[in-house]
């Protein structure tokens, strides 16, 4: 097949009609599909049910301290799930502080926090003239949305296959005291894929800010989201890079078992420098008597300790990694060589980043809306929802049934043909 770039018009229009009559027909089918939201699917939900009996029928209910855990108390969390979060956090448990069933409320809390009392002592950024963050393009939606909500000023940085561009980063850091922070997804990155390399690692453990409030954001969310066994990325410790490097203050860890246990009924971790930490429980004193500590308690039981979660963890890749084969072998098979479109191909995580033709990410997006399949607005992986080229777009393969995906990414190519060609005849 020709690449569509190399063909005449007249061939191009033949396409093109051809193309919309297999569109007609998927149109007439009355689909309703959801990509929209790395979401996991209901098996994976089922491999957690047991939790919710482990708890039952037991009068010992009390923490490995003595303490009650149907009752108040335990701030930052009870030592065993600490223990089982450091494990996963690859931290020491004084490290940790655990925290209700969402990582991103955490997230939001700490720059609202720094937005009003400011970072160890420093200046409430809401009394500063400017306020900017960093962020890895194409990135995660919801990051950029905390900072948005706080009207801080969001500054693009291009990401690699090693992380974000870091020559950038260090030069913006290092010149720019208004600048307090980066987001980050370091392992199987949001939407790509990626996982920063020790060098790009070493290089945030480094940098030599402007803003002694700069914060690295560090969210480890796919930390054990590995969709194969013999072909696991690797990530650098951030906190001992930092510590290593004289920085020990530099970053926030977060993590969760949100896409572990259940989505919305995890739990979420921060792993921070003992600074940090006791910056963190100030305001955590005010705001709550402690969390959940039940679902501490029962996720402690459930999986025991780093082998039982990555046990878990494997049963969960044995569900999506069929998905996401699919759907990439469906890409490859329908677009491969065409010239309209490139992909990544984790190894982990919970998507696939596809970038279109300049120009064409909102019209295929719409057009899978108008067949059907519900997808990721086109914009979505850059702040305020402006993609610069038009051309990201993130594939969510886990929710759907197989079955369901195998329609939705044949709809998804199909969609990605017809917008292309349109592109390419212009206003034809």
């Amino acid at each position: 097949m020709k690449k569509y770039g190399e063909m005449s018009k007249e061939e191009l229009r033949s396409l093109k009609s051809e193309l919309e009559h297999q569109y007609a027909d998927v149109k007439a089918q009355g689909l309703a599909l959801d990509m929209s939201r790395g979401k996991p699917g209901a098996e994976q939900l089922n491999l957690s049910m047991d939790m919710m009996k482990v708890l039952a029928d037991t009068t010992d209910l009390k923490c490995e301290t003595g303490v009650d855990c149907r009752n108040y108390g335990v701030i930052d969390g009870i030592p065993e799930a600490k223990r089982l979060l450091g494990e996963m956090s690859e931290v020491d448990p004084e490290h940790i502080i655990i925290y209700g069933n969402s990582s991103l409320n955490v997230m939001f809390d700490s720059i609202a926090r720094s937005m009003t009392h400011g970072v160890m002592g420093n200046t409430p950024w809401c009394k500063l003239d400017k306020v900017k963050f960093l962020c890895p393009v194409p990135g995660y939606d919801r990051h950029f949305k905390i900072t948005e909500y706080f009207g801080i000023e969001m500054i693009n940085v291009p990401m690699t296959p090693e992380g974000p561009d870091m020559d950038m980063v260090e030069k913006l850091v290092s010149e720019d005291d208004a600048i307090k922070g980066i987001w980050c997804v370091p392992k199987y990155s949001n939407p790509q894929g990626y996982t920063y390399s020790k060098e790009t690692v070493e290089r945030f453990a480094a940098l030599k800010p402007a803003a002694p409030d700069f914060r690295i954001y560090w969210d480890n969310a796919y930390s054990i989201h590995h969709l194969y066994d013999d072909n696991q990325d690797f990530l650098e410790e951030i906190l001992s890079a930092c510590a290593k490097a004289g920085n020990p203050n530099l970053v926030y860890k977060f993590t969760s078992t949100s896409k572990v246990s259940f989505p919305g009924s995890g739990i979420a971790a921060v792993a921070a420098s003992k600074a940090n930490l006791e910056d963190f429980r100030q305001y955590m004193q005010i705001q709550t008597i402690g969390h959940d500590k039940l679902n501490q308690l029962r996720h402690v039981r459930f999986f025991k300790d780093l082998e039982g979660l990555h046990a878990h963890m494997r049963k969960h890749a044995d569900i999506i990694r069929p998905k996401f084969e699919l759907v990439l072998d469906t890409l490859e098979r329908e677009l491969g060589g065409l010239g309209i479109g490139q992909w990544t191909k984790p190894h982990g995580g919970y998507f696939i980043s596809f970038d279109s033709m300049e120009g064409c990410a909102k019209a295929i997006v719409e057009k899978a809306k108008e067949a059907g399949v519900v997808m990721t607005g086109a914009g979505a992986t850059y702040p305020y929802g402006k993609d610069p080229k038009d051309s990201n777009i993130r594939i969510a393969p886990t929710f759907p049934s197989l079955e369901e995906l195998g329609k939705a990414a044949e709809i998804f190519v199909l969609c990605v043909k017809l917008a292309s060609v349109e592109k390419l005849l212009g206003n034809e």
